[in-house]
């Protein structure tokens, strides 16, 4: 390999690119995300100015995690049963009705705590069904072996609009307001909705027409259960997100002690942008995704780095009275580590699941993976925000991280099967 070789090696894989629907989805998402991630800082920073409690943030883990996993189990059902272009469709157009609803609330000044968690918890039950079924597409368009290169270019995309949405956000607040930022969120779907259009039809073979009730997604979930390791990707990631993500306690740790106001800012902004900025630069760096033959392995280093970032954050969070502008700086560099580690991570699970599941049951497997992966870090905005009124959000954070490094050693030493998986060996499509 030459030197023009290895330096074309070192960035990210872009073979699933020249694919046309994906790449159309792959640049819609580049607009839709930042869009997105506006009403991902809105809805907090918003809810915090109204009460100023860290605890009734942590409510959204609430009033997200139950619909995601009604509509997550569901939707992997209704994936798995009619065309998923078409509901596609339908869950695009719901995401941007919610979205609008934020707009109006916030444009009529209502201001009610209860009214906006509501919405929010509508727009999860939507995105709970879009998520599964934008997922299960792509081994219909893309072959295996670029599945992990077309994940961390997911992954990097969305990252890249967590770097900007909270950055935009977090400084506009203050200046124009919430009502804007949840407009710009309701503009920027259209362009969503337009690359799944694009689509070609996609039924599911031999399940078109059936309707998918609760023995549908018992079926998928007896499939799971006979299956250790898609079983085990799953587990490693709620160890990794409901001790390790502190999200919830980022307005108060902005305002508190990194002296921010309480209504947003730029400490506010950081916070929320750091992790994001490591995912990004872990998936332009990310070429080496394509040649790891590991996956197991890889996941569980992946997430020991993501802990270990986490509880140095603590750290830095709780010196932060004798030196707040250097703590803030580690805080950012350390949520920037766990970033790149969880980008790696989610690149490989996902890759791990999609190429060890049958098509007549990926739809409710990515249900599954939605409601584990969304709602492991709701389960964590509940426990951050009441162990953070408790303890205080530097404790809280160090403590956390702490435990998903106990957690996934115990998992490597229990269950070495996982350390050795290989996407080669998921030919059989045996349960492991």
């Amino acid at each position: 390999m030459g030197v023009r070789d290895k330096i074309r090696a070192l960035f990210a894989d872009t073979r699933p690119l020249r694919n046309g629907d994906f790449r159309r989805l792959w640049v819609a998402n580049i607009v839709t995300v930042i869009g997105a991630q506006l009403t991902v800082v809105a809805v907090p920073a918003q809810i915090y100015a109204i009460t100023g409690s860290s605890a009734m943030v942590g409510l959204t883990g609430i009033f997200g995690l139950v619909p995601l996993i009604v509509f997550g189990l569901w939707g992997g059902a209704l994936a798995d049963h009619f065309d998923r272009r078409r509901l596609l469709e339908i869950t695009t157009t719901g995401l941007i009705v919610t979205s609008a609803l934020f707009w109006l609330q916030s444009a009529a000044g209502v201001n009610n705590v209860w009214l906006l968690l509501g919405v929010f918890a509508l727009q999860q039950a939507f995105f709970a069904v879009n998520q599964p079924t934008r997922v299960a597409i792509l081994p219909k368009l893309l072959p295996d072996d670029e599945l992990p290169a077309a994940n961390a270019l997911n992954m990097t995309v969305m990252s890249a609009g967590a770097i900007a949405g909270p950055l935009v956000g977090g400084a506009l607040i203050p200046v124009i307001g919430y009502s804007w930022l949840y407009l710009i969120d309701t503009v920027t779907l259209f362009a969503t909705l337009y690359a799944v259009w694009r689509l070609p039809s996609m039924p599911t073979a031999g399940q078109v027409g059936k309707a998918p009730g609760l023995r549908s997604v018992i079926d998928g979930l007896i499939y799971l259960s006979a299956h250790k390791i898609l079983m085990l990707s799953f587990v490693v990631d709620l160890v990794a997100m409901i001790f390790g993500m502190p999200r919830a306690l980022f307005p108060e740790i902005a305002h508190v002690s990194f002296g921010g106001p309480t209504e947003g800012g730029v400490e506010f902004a950081l916070l929320y942008a750091a992790m994001p900025v490591g995912a990004v630069l872990g998936g332009v760096f990310g070429g080496w995704v394509s040649r790891v033959n590991r996956q197991g392995t890889a996941v569980l280093w992946a997430v020991g780095v993501w802990g270990l970032s986490m509880a140095a954050m603590g750290l830095a969070v709780g010196l932060a009275p004798w030196q707040m502008q250097l703590m803030l700086g580690v805080a950012l560099a350390m949520l920037a580590v766990g970033g790149a580690a969880d980008m790696a991570s989610a690149a490989f699970r996902q890759s791990i699941l999609l190429s060890a599941t049958d098509d007549s049951v990926r739809g409710r497997l990515q249900g599954v993976f939605i409601v584990v992966v969304a709602g492991g870090p709701r389960l964590a905005d509940v426990l951050h925000g009441w162990a953070g009124d408790v303890v205080g959000p530097g404790l809280a954070t160090g403590l956390g991280g702490l435990l998903v490094v106990v957690g996934v050693a115990a998992i490597a030493v229990l269950f070495p099967a996982f350390r050795r998986y290989a996407i080669a060996t998921a030919a059989s499509r045996g349960p492991g």
